[in-house]
């Protein structure tokens, strides 16, 4: 009898993060399909079948590209990854929801595609970009209050990732005490006062694939008295951007909030 081992070489990804990862990590050639939803890298669209949305998936088309292993994210998509595992699928569903736990998302692909050095230097790039904007913003003049709304109706303040880097940038997210909520449902501000009462100084909205209104957002009932609406420092980051947890939040979405965090800060001049 032969024996060998082999790393996965067929891979579907059910979120994007795990996507552009793994072309990050020069290790393309493993994905056979990817979500609807994938922005990045734009390559990816037109490269790899897309096979699901993100709470459903077409399964047949999934179980047609013979995988070896599916990769998903959260308790959303269990039903998903239950489903694949009765016909006999490897599925791994990840957790990540902290810039920590993103960090290790890229090592845990890393080692599953026997590229663990290109994954540490990754990661390492990643730090030394995170630690140099926290340098940066400890010459503000004064860390803003920053409220971060990621959906509307209802009103829902930012996940984990996105309030540590809120925090890394030199701003206070509003609701810290929300964002280690995992799940959005949780994270729901039910009275609107509580945001006047915290009266940030920058308003954010990444309202999860639609476009940001500030205008109704500045005309929500009492929120004229807020700085953020008089200094007119409502600004919106692509939910690409800042909502998937992996590079894209720790690079593109990182620096967004950043200049939007400096640029308040300069016009106090």
């Amino acid at each position: 009898m032969n024996f060998h081992a082999k790393y996965p070489e067929r891979i579907v990804c059910l979120t994007e993060e795990t996507t552009e990862t793994l072309y990050l990590l020069g290790e393309q050639d493993r994905i056979v399909g990817i979500s609807g939803f994938t922005v990045r890298p734009p390559e990816a669209r037109r490269e790899k079948p897309r096979v699901s949305a993100f709470t459903s998936a077409k399964i047949d088309k999934i179980m047609d590209l013979k995988p070896d292993l599916v990769i998903g994210f959260s308790d959303l998509q269990a039903d998903i990854a239950r489903d694949l595992i009765k016909l006999g699928v490897n599925v791994l569903l990840l957790n990540h929801r902290s810039v920590n736990e993103i960090l290790g998302m890229i090592l845990q692909l890393a080692a599953l595609t026997n590229s663990t050095e290109k994954g540490q230097q990754l990661v390492q790039t990643y730090i030394s970009g995170m630690q140099a904007c926290a340098s940066r913003a400890r010459r503000l003049k004064k860390r803003p209050a920053v409220y971060f709304e990621e959906w509307d109706e209802p009103m829902i303040s930012a996940i984990r990732w996105v309030s540590e880097l809120i925090h890394i940038a030199g701003g206070n997210d509003c609701f810290p005490e929300l964002a280690v909520c995992s799940g959005g449902a949780d994270r729901i501000i039910a009275d609107p006062q509580s945001v006047i009462d915290a009266n940030p100084d920058i308003i954010i909205g990444s309202w999860c694939g639609k476009k940001f209104r500030p205008e109704k957002v500045a005309a929500r009932k009492g929120w004229q008295s807020i700085t953020a609406v008089q200094n007119s420092q409502l600004h919106e980051i692509k939910s690409p951007v800042i909502l998937q947890p992996g590079p894209a939040a720790l690079t593109e979405g990182l620096e967004s909030i950043e200049k939007i965090i400096h640029s308040s800060d300069q016009q106090q001049l």
